[in-house]
């Protein structure tokens, strides 16, 4: 199969993804500025939600390029990472009408957690897929990000039901992590 095809599919699924996390933002039915107060949460959780789903599409778009081929293996693990993705909007909906709240917190991290995962699943399938001498083998090396993201993810989870503020700031510290796109991919599909 053609990497195109699993690209084009995957960038639907995530353009979809988004779409459901905006659709979640209600219009006020007042015309002032108080009005918006209540949407502040439902607001900060979009953003951040948004941020890390754009980060995923950023670096899925490198990681996709790194392939020679697409065996079934890898769609499964494409699409294991895509399910996993698609819980973000209704864990992002749940934390922001609740006003991030512990429990809808800490589901909100274990999606994260698990789209770590998931992603930690397909990026080994494809080593396994195109071998250790690969160019995504090569570029991800130890993969320290990778390896601090799921520790960050937990501290928030626990967190979460000690003090939210602490939790959120995990959530954040490990998307601020993964802001700048994983030069590391980048560079390796450049050289390819």
């Amino acid at each position: 199969m053609d990497t195109n095809r699993l690209e084009a599919f995957s960038d639907g699924v995530i353009a979809i993804i988004i779409t459901i996390m905006v659709l979640e933002l209600k219009v006020p039915h007042g015309s002032g500025l108080a009005d918006l107060q209540p949407l502040i949460p439902v607001f900060l959780s979009y953003v951040l939600s948004f941020i890390y789903v754009g980060i995923y599409w950023n670096n899925h778009h490198h990681l996709l390029h790194t392939l020679s081929h697409v065996t079934g293996g890898l769609l499964w693990a494409n699409l294991h990472l895509l399910f996993w993705l698609s819980l973000i909007p209704f864990t992002t909906g749940w934390m922001g009408e609740n006003h991030f709240s512990s429990v809808p917190l800490a589901l909100y991290g274990f999606v994260l957690l698990m789209c770590a995962f998931a992603w930690w699943v397909l990026q080994a399938r494809i080593v396994a897929t195109q071998g250790r001498r690969s160019t995504l083998a090569l570029a991800v090396g130890r993969d320290l990000k990778g390896k601090i993201s799921p520790v960050l993810y937990l501290a928030g989870i626990v967190s979460a039901f000690l003090n939210g503020y602490l939790s959120e700031a995990f959530y954040v510290l490990a998307a601020l992590m993964w802001l700048v796109p994983d030069r590391r991919l980048e560079k390796a599909t450049h050289e390819r």
